[in-house]
């Protein structure tokens, strides 16, 4: 993979805030183990970052990542090494476990997705089946992926508090790949089984901005542990209850919020001396596929929306209709890849790195929402292991992340090693910022009622 770039502008911005993580790595990783004793990490999860080079920051995370297809296959060992650490922290005895995915099943990339992560299973040695919850599906069904694996669908059933399939597997755990969009079926309730994530982690119930209130509290502490302004990694925001995008109810509460939030990053822009332009996303408060999200400039930009941007913002996945908005300020992609901008998306498994790969869409912007239809996504290529300073396995627990320290001036990459170390450099950055999104996913679960 080609090493991404940002722009001369802000590169110098970049390497001083790389320069700030390195140079604290040891409280760093320190003070994460910390915190990973404190509060138990989700079993997995993937985050979305910007980066601007003045500002690095999570944008969103999810509970129910659906992209493993999209990492890098050289990371499968480590990922199946992390997978044998979640699912023993769950159940200790596990040996099985069911994956339970969306109901869709015309999505063939997702259909990949969901067999990528069959094989990171059943390579950390599980016995692992996939059991659909789809009222349409009541016999066993093999499914082809987009990229000609196969993958059987088996009808799930109940039996007192505990799911089974129809030849007796009784696994010990259920996984869920499914984001609960829809509402939470009566199959799941009150089961005796491990079930990851808990209910209360799906969309039903959760919203994005419960998320950045506990990761107000995590950037906060972050940031004062190695000396940074916290609004480096902390995006402003504000919530909007009450909207019916349909009938223009809530507007003006919105224009309101806007031109709160706008005027709030033009004061920071002028404190740090930024000539950008200040912008917000505009975007459901729960939900995921980049559905119910507008860019928006001015608070005139809410006033009078036309018919196609209120039927964009009115539903999300499931039909659901959308009433709360999040109102986040904007931040910037200056990273691009082959001419196109760029921002890379981490995924973890429990509390450790297991890959990531960059989103890229050759039509839209650097203030744009980038997961939008014409995006592609290029994988990481470089050693995870190089993340995580502690992850289990004998064989990867004692490599460290950098070690050539001198390699972090460099602008200019004049050769492949050289090249090798900017990429783990920011690898390493990326996945700092991604774990602190699941340090406050843990407190976000915590403080939600059962």
């Amino acid at each position: 993979m080609s090493l991404s770039v940002i722009d001369a502008a802000h590169h110098s911005q970049l390497l001083n805030f790389e320069r700030t993580i390195l140079a604290k790595q040891a409280q760093i990783e320190a003070w994460f183990r910390a915190q990973w004793r404190k509060h138990r990490a989700p079993f997995y999860g993937s985050v979305d970052i910007r980066n601007s080079g003045y500002k690095l920051a999570s944008i969103d995370m999810n509970l129910f990542p659906g992209g493993f297809n999209n990492l890098n296959p050289n990371f499968l060992p480590l990922a199946s090494i992390a997978a044998i650490d979640a699912v023993e922290r769950a159940c200790p005895e596990a040996h099985s476990v069911l994956l339970i995915p969306e109901n869709h099943t015309r999505n063939t990339f997702y259909l990949q997705n969901v067999y990528a992560l069959f094989c990171i299973l059943r390579h950390a040695g599980m016995q692992v089946r996939i059991g659909t919850i789809n009222p349409d599906i009541t016999e066993s069904t093999v499914f082809t992926t987009a990229n000609g694996d196969h993958i059987t669908l088996e009808p799930v059933q109940r039996q007192g508090n505990r799911l089974y399939l129809a030849d007796g597997f009784n696994p010990c755990l259920i996984l869920l790949n499914n984001d609960l969009s829809g509402g939470v079926p009566d199959i799941l309730h009150n089961l005796e089984q491990a079930l990851l994530p808990p209910l209360k982690a799906g969309w039903t119930t959760r919203r994005k901005s419960t998320h950045f209130h506990a990761y107000n509290q995590v950037a906060a502490e972050f940031a004062h542990l190695i000396d940074i302004d916290e609004w480096t990694i902390n995006p402003f925001y504000e919530v909007c209850s009450g909207m019916d995008f349909s009938t223009h109810e809530g507007e003006n509460h919105l224009a309101e919020a806007v031109e709160r939030v706008l005027q709030r990053i033009q004061q920071k822009y002028d404190q740090m001396g930024i000539t950008d332009r200040p912008f917000v996303i505009v975007k459901a408060d729960a939900g995921t596929y980049g559905m119910g999200v507008m860019t928006v400039h001015s608070a005139d930009d809410v006033r009078g929306l036309n018919r196609k941007k209120r039927n964009k913002m009115a539903k999300i996945k499931e039909g659901l209709a959308v009433t709360e908005v999040i109102v986040q300020e904007g931040i910037y992609t200056y990273e691009t890849l082959h001419n196109a901008v760029a921002e890379p998306v981490v995924y973890m498994m429990d509390r450790f790195v297991i890959g990531g790969f960059y989103r890229v869409h050759e039509d839209r912007g650097p203030d744009e929402n980038l997961n939008a239809v014409g995006m592609h996504f290029i994988p990481l290529q470089q050693n995870i292991a190089s993340v995580n300073s502690d992850i289990v396995g004998e064989e990867v627990k004692s490599k460290r992340v950098f070690e050539q320290w001198e390699n972090l001036g460099i602008t200019v990459a004049d050769n492949a090693n050289q090249a090798n170390d900017c990429e783990n450099i920011r690898l390493y950055v990326y996945g700092v910022l991604a774990r602190l999104s699941l340090l406050a996913a843990a407190i976000e679960l915590e403080n939600m009622p059962d």
